[in-house]
């Protein structure tokens, strides 16, 4: 009987102990449909903070390219208005351009178009501005800077001797050419003048050509360094002046202004004595532009 008790009781508790198996079985996946639950609940909270965040975020944020992120740190110019500044005058004449120094073009030459009128008094002397087909190079840029360097009161009309007039055509006392350094040795050749040693310009004075050589228009020379709008100063200058007569000269005292018709492209020194890069004929007087 009490072997039999035993079994009883034992069978008797078999159904107490199944049944809490049951209830853990049951509680546990309660709990883990509920963890579910809260997992996408939190989950749908973090997607939308972040699409919060991303309505939020000004355009373009997030999504910059390195090259767009390098383009706003360079020396371009600052927008104004949602628009490009323009580059002015002096900062097209500051800059280098790539050319080489051999290089050639067609050549054949077209006038600059339009006109710009005589602003001083004195004899008028009426040019046209031509460019080598073909040249990598601003044409009207350099148009203008012809103009207003002939034009400044430290130039050749000086004391209101001469005032010059640029035309596109019709009568023309001279035309200053830009021109490939191939086309401006082939030019000055005309003339006996041999460019090519230095890769210098030249006044082609057996033709109304004055010849300014485009790789030095370009890239400018040792002598000037970077000081670029000068250079091309003086090469107008300095070409310009020998279609009005003028000849070589040299450095006359030790730290001196150079002459402008010095050889300046190729040194600032003669007889011992070296000037200082000089752009102008009279470099005393006061500065006034054609513009």
């Amino acid at each position: 009987r009490a072997a039999a008790a035993r079994a009883g009781s034992r069978a008797a508790a078999a159904p107490r102990g199944g049944g809490r198996k049951v209830a853990r079985t049951v509680t546990g996946v309660t709990a883990a449909l509920v963890t579910a639950v809260l997992a996408v609940m939190v989950a749908g909270q973090v997607q939308q903070g972040a699409d919060d965040k991303a309505q939020a975020r000004p355009a373009g944020i997030g999504n910059r390219s390195g090259a767009d992120t390098a383009s706003r740190s360079d020396a371009r110019p600052t927008p104004h208005g949602g628009a490009q500044v323009p580059v002015t005058y002096e900062q097209k004449m500051a800059g280098k351009y790539p050319l080489e120094q051999q290089a050639g073009a067609s050549g054949e030459f077209e006038a600059v178009p339009g006109a710009d009128q005589a602003p001083g008094k004195g004899d008028v002397v009426r040019y046209r501005v031509d460019v080598e087909k073909g040249l990598p190079l601003d044409g009207a840029l350099f148009a203008e800077a012809v103009h207003r360097t002939l034009n400044d009161e430290r130039s050749w009309g000086h004391g209101a001797k001469r005032t010059f007039e640029r035309v596109s055509s019709g009568d023309a006392d001279f035309v200053v050419t830009l021109a490939s350094p191939r086309t401006t040795a082939a030019w000055c050749a005309k003339s006996g003048l041999d460019t090519t040693e230095d890769n210098v310009s030249c006044d082609s004075a057996a033709t109304d050509r004055v010849m300014i050589n485009a790789y030095r228009w370009a890239q400018g020379s040792q002598t000037y360094g970077d000081e670029m709008h000068a250079y091309r100063q003086m090469l107008i200058n300095h070409e310009v002046g020998h279609r009005l007569g003028r000849d070589h000269e040299s450095c006359s005292a030790q730290g001196a202004l150079a002459p402008v018709m010095m050889q300046q492209t190729k040194f600032l020194t003669t007889d011992d004595k070296t000037c200082r890069p000089n752009p102008w004929p009279y470099p005393e007087a006061t500065a006034r532009s054609a513009s």
